[in-house]
């Protein structure tokens, strides 16, 4: 059992995520934790299944406040880490003390709520309700149950965008009021500007194009990163397209279109890079081009904004919200309006430099969001 350090209230993270996931909801945990842990009176438990990978365990700096707690006994057993996680993780929360136990991706374990625990969760998208068709049907059914539950159990809900609080309205039938908007913070790494060596060393690693626009996200359907290869047949045969993120199947629909289409050479797609070589793929690219069909909220855009790019992106969720009026947005079926808005984010186009600070001017609401102390209060509030 850990001690709660002075008068700190003791607060539990669902840590899966963190350990195991390198972007998306590992991101969001890991730069909370980090956040949280800097905030006087709060003393972190960081719940996981496994300690997961360690370079991911690593990006959460190492404090006296905060520490990571993993099941105890039959962990050799198949399923037992999954059954730990969703209904023994309860009676080892409960031993250490716990005073409000933190869900940051959609989830609550059962039986918390009798336990006399107080609760948050965090709801980042419900695309597995909006879009199904990206899912599979079990998934769906899962994750429609997970979040039916967690809006059971939990005492605050958190939207990460008003674009989801209105979803968890409207699909979860939740009142207006239960629901707050916290949006989350983004990593440090993409306020600072990379040095020209480390951005060069980043060419050389990839083997980079001198021109190119950059997308980064997992390379799947949803995500439609082949709208902006389509759009490449309109732009400068000197442009070409990076496309970072984790291989899916779509990937491979990508390289056919690419290699029936004549385009080879002008898309790279890169799996496996490493989050300190992002910030110097980001400023050597020409724009950023963001065209999924729905997001929850869509941190690359802000990452992309607040190292010098302008954005394109697609309409239909909560884009507009993250990128604001200076970026353009383009309908996800329509690579020709995309091309167009593309030519006007290239280098030497009209009125580049003044949407790039006008963009960056916008996205700094989302810098200093204060979400680790506005969580905090919410935390006290649960416990007073």
């Amino acid at each position: 059992m850990h001690a709660i350090m002075n008068d700190s209230i003791k607060i539990g993270l669902d840590a899966k995520r963190i350990v195991r996931n390198g972007t998306g909801l590992g991101s969001y945990g890991r730069t909370l934790a980090n956040d949280l842990a800097a905030v006087d009176g709060l003393d972190l438990l960081l719940y996981a299944p496994d300690k997961g990978r360690m370079d991911l365990r690593g990006q959460v700096a190492e404090r006296q406040n905060l520490h990571y707690c993993y099941p105890k006994g039959l962990t050799w057993m198949p399923f037992y880490k999954s059954y730990w996680r969703t209904r023994g993780m309860v009676g080892q929360i409960q031993r250490d003390g716990v005073q409000v136990f933190h869900g940051l991706s959609g989830e609550l374990p059962m039986g918390i709520r009798k336990c006399g625990i107080k609760t948050v969760v965090t709801i980042h998208d419900l695309i597995f309700m909006r879009h199904p068709e990206y899912y599979n049907s079990l998934d769906v059914k899962v994750y429609t149950r997970k979040f039916n539950h967690a809006l059971r159990e939990a005492d605050r809900i958190v939207a990460i965008s008003e674009c989801t609080k209105r979803d968890i309205c409207e699909l979860g039938g939740v009142d207006a009021s239960r629901v707050d908007v916290i949006y989350q913070s983004c990593a440090q790494r993409f306020s600072d500007f990379p040095e020209n060596r480390g951005m060069w060393q980043v060419r050389q690693k990839y083997g980079l194009p001198d021109r190119y626009i950059l997308n980064v996200g997992s390379i799947e359907q949803r995500k439609n990163v082949l709208l902006a290869v389509k759009a490449l047949h309109r732009l400068p045969e000197d442009v070409a397209l990076v496309i970072v993120g984790r291989h899916t199947p779509y990937a491979n629909q990508v390289s056919q279109y690419v290699k029936e289409h004549g385009l080879f050479g002008r898309v790279v797609m890169l799996h496996g890079v490493p989050d300190d070589d992002l910030p110097a793929l980001y400023r050597m690219a020409d724009a950023f081009v963001y065209p999924s069909r729905y997001e929850g909220f869509g941190i690359p855009i802000i990452e992309a904004i607040r190292l010098g790019l302008p954005v394109v992106a697609c309409t239909g969720s909560c884009l507009e919200e993250a990128g604001g009026p200076d970026s353009l947005y383009v309908g996800p079926d329509d690579d020709e309006a995309m091309a167009h808005a593309i030519s006007q984010m290239l280098y030497g186009a009209e009125g580049r430099e003044r949407r790039i600070e006008r963009s960056r001017d916008y996205v700094q609401r989302f810098e200093n969001t204060g979400a680790a102390q506005r969580f905090a209060e919410l935390y006290k509030e649960l416990t007073t």
